[in-house]
């Protein structure tokens, strides 16, 4: 399959056409409407900061339903000691900027660079994006932040600083998306952390088929903490 070259529009060529590996285009840029366009036709933006934009549609998809979420005796334990306190979209830069830097220092490089880190505080400011974040003795301690549309949210990326974190963000907001009827979490790319609290491989086809009926919802734009 050809990697396609996007131009100024905000077009995108069908995501069953990327390549085995998932790769379907190449260049534009990072615009809210870009951006937006992407999530609503089941692609996402990933590469380096040496690199040109390069957009994904893998096959399979990683999906978590909301109701599905496994929390484990131990996780129950903690949420119940309430050793953490959260609170949703209140703290998006210190998140975004806190996942990038828990990858860097674990070695492990990040795509969230200075151009990705100012496109998703706008998309934050324009009430697409969002956090939550998790405390602990006061202090941020874990989080999570992705991108919501209809009744889907596109999860990007999490962290943790103190053990648990990242999970009890994630249980919370798993809580929140099933208060608000939402379908499924869009966890993009497999990994067996995800796999463990619920999280599993479905076909491309078949996500975009779920991905058309969660776009049939109204989107919840704004700041979520406003929401009850």
């Amino acid at each position: 399959m050809p990697v396609f070259a996007l131009s100024d529009d905000f077009v995108f060529p069908p995501a069953h056409l990327a390549t085995e590996q998932g790769l379907l285009a190449i260049g534009g840029d990072l615009r809210p409407e870009r951006l937006l366009k992407a999530y609503q036709n089941g692609i996402f933006p990933w590469y380096s900061e040496c690199d040109p934009i390069l957009w994904w549609s893998p096959d399979p998809r990683m999906v978590l339903y909301p109701d599905q979420f496994i929390i484990s005796r131990s996780l129950k334990r903690i949420i119940r000691q309430r050793k953490f306190s959260y609170s949703i979209d209140q703290k998006f830069v210190d998140v975004i900027t806190q996942c990038a830097k828990t990858r860097i220092s674990n070695g492990q490089g990040t795509w969230i660079t200075g151009e990705m880190l100012e496109a998703y505080i706008t998309l934050y400011k324009l009430g697409y994006g969002h956090s939550v974040e998790v405390f602990h003795d006061g202090r941020l301690a874990g989080g999570l932040y992705g991108v919501s549309l209809g009744g889907c949210f596109f999860g990007e990326s999490m962290f943790s600083l103190v053990s648990n974190a990242s999970k009890v963000a994630l249980a919370h907001l798993c809580n929140f998306l099933l208060k608000h009827s939402f379908h499924m979490i869009d966890c993009q790319m497999h990994t067996t952390h995800l796999e463990k609290l619920g999280a599993f491989d479905i076909s491309r086809n078949h996500f975009m088929k779920q991905l058309k009926q969660s776009m049939q919802k109204t989107t919840l734009v704004g700041n979520w903490s406003d929401i009850p």
